[in-house]
């Protein structure tokens, strides 16, 4: 048994140097998850806790670059704590941009009753819309099942198993969309990535390239969605899309092609992050 919070987390910060973007970070929440405790506790106790033996195994799983949300299996993401496995990937701060623009977006007006999270993974983006505008549903749909799986433990563990519906559909097949219905609100993250862009190793080793990667340009998903938001939308409904950062300008033609007006949006750090795809009703 290691003893002494802080000599433990000042060791495997500077251990965590040069592999991790937070190596601080990362070795309190592998620290808390060690101790089956969360991180705000086990900062708040640091004189009277001891590191466990199992903290070593862990410590060596991020030092292989091993995501931290995949080695404690739970990620943040909103005002939500989420279920994460290697079969979706990790929710990222960034994302939360498409949400934030919902927001605005509704501002004043009625909230959306109805929300699609298209590729929705752990249901990250699903589940926080429904957080967000409590009286909405929303349905997502993946083509993983496993993906489907981790949602659906997300939804219960949120308490928003009542108002979600989760579907295998393949966006890459005919006849996908059938049956859906139209909605206020659809979300997007989906794969982006042009085919041979290399990726950082804990990210191309770890999370599901099915879920990165869209051909050669990284528009093969956009080229498919796009289209079929004009039938997926109610009358004054409103989609967002997360994009590549250097893809607005070629998203924003895809929705000009369809008739939708369309605004860009940043996130935080100030990258192009979000498209928004509406027919100009308020």
């Amino acid at each position: 048994m290691m003893t002494g919070l802080a000599p433990v987390l000042r060791e495997v910060t500077a251990a965590l140097e040069g592999i991790s973007p937070t190596p601080r970070l990362d070795a309190e929440l592998l620290l808390a998850h060690a101790l089956g405790i969360d991180r705000s506790t086990m900062l708040l106790q640091q004189p009277d806790l001891s590191a466990p033996d199992s903290y070593t195994g862990l410590l060596a799983r991020r030092m292989a670059d091993e995501p931290v949300a995949y080695i404690t299996g739970v990620q943040a993401f909103w005002d939500l704590e989420l279920c994460v496995t290697p079969d979706v990937l990790i929710p990222r701060a960034d994302s939360e941009t498409l949400l934030a623009a919902a927001i605005t977006w509704f501002g004043a007006k009625d909230g959306p009753m109805r929300i699609a999270d298209l590729g929705t993974g752990s249901g990250a983006l699903l589940l926080a819309a429904l957080s967000i505008f409590p009286d909405a549903t929303g349905i997502g749909i993946d083509a993983s099942a496993k993906a489907l799986a981790v949602a659906n433990d997300n939804a219960n563990r949120t308490g928003f198993a009542d108002r979600v519906q989760c579907e295998l559909r393949d966006w890459t097949k005919a006849g996908w969309a059938d049956g859906l219905g139209q909605f206020d609100l659809i979300l997007c993250n989906p794969p982006y990535i042009e085919d041979a862009c290399i990726l950082a190793p804990m990210v191309a080793a770890h999370e599901p390239h099915s879920a990165l990667f869209a051909g050669a340009d990284g528009l093969d998903d956009y080229r498919i969605l796009v289209p079929s938001l004009r039938a997926l939308l109610n009358l004054g409904g409103v989609a967002f899309f997360e994009i590549g950062y250097n893809q607005a300008q070629a998203v924003h033609q895809l929705g000009a092609k369809e008739g939708f007006l369309t605004e860009l949006h940043h996130d935080l750090a100030g990258n192009p992050r979000v498209i928004r795809f509406s027919l100009g009703i308020a």
